[in-house]
């Protein structure tokens, strides 16, 4: 179940917590994030290779292509026994920023977008067959949990794919973490 919860960034406590999912799509479009359910495709192995994700996603991802222009696509894949796990939670729990939209496809599992838009943060779990866009310049960062699962298609508008910029603001620390999160349901 998709989830979002809004709450005033100087108090992780009394956030507004959505569940239906035109109401979450209602809210983040006020903020200028677009939010999708996409199908997903049955009988693809949650262990398959990039290229077969790929192939499996070719015509949503051709039309997301127009829609945005993208030049690169990737697919990112961690499970709870991926080696790095423990260094790729710590590099996306930093709020940061992009030059590029942020969209992320997801194929399997689920993960805990925070965005900082004003004075809110919003915290948006999204599970497979989830598609969101994070405008550029968005203030935002990314909770898998600490045994993560989920494979998401990643498309940016630049060649060179993840760039960030590191806000240097300690924020992420105050928010529940994606594992306090799915506690809580």
């Amino acid at each position: 179940m998709s989830l979002l919860a809004i709450y005033p960034d100087n108090d992780p406590l009394q956030g507004e917590r959505y569940s239906n999912y035109d109401a979450i799509c209602q809210q983040l479009a006020a903020i200028g994030v677009q939010f999708e359910r996409w199908a997903t495709i049955d009988g693809l192995a949650a262990d398959a290779d990039p290229a077969t994700v790929l192939a499996a996603y070719a015509e949503p991802l051709a039309l997301l292509g127009g829609q945005y222009g993208f030049q690169s696509v990737d697919v990112i894949s961690l499970s709870p026994e991926h080696p790095n796990k423990v260094e790729l939670r710590q590099k996306f729990l930093a709020e940061h920023t992009h030059d590029d939209f942020e969209v992320r496809f997801f194929v399997a599992g689920s993960a805990l977008f925070y965005l900082h838009v004003g004075a809110k943060v919003y915290t948006v779990l999204c599970e497979q067959g989830d598609l969101i866009s994070v405008p550029a310049h968005t203030p935002h960062w990314f909770d898998m949990g600490e045994n993560p699962y989920f494979v998401a298609i990643r498309v940016f508008t630049t060649a060179e794919g993840w760039l960030a910029q590191m806000t240097g603001s300690t924020i992420a620390h105050s928010f529940p973490t994606y594992d306090e999160t799915v506690a809580r349901l």
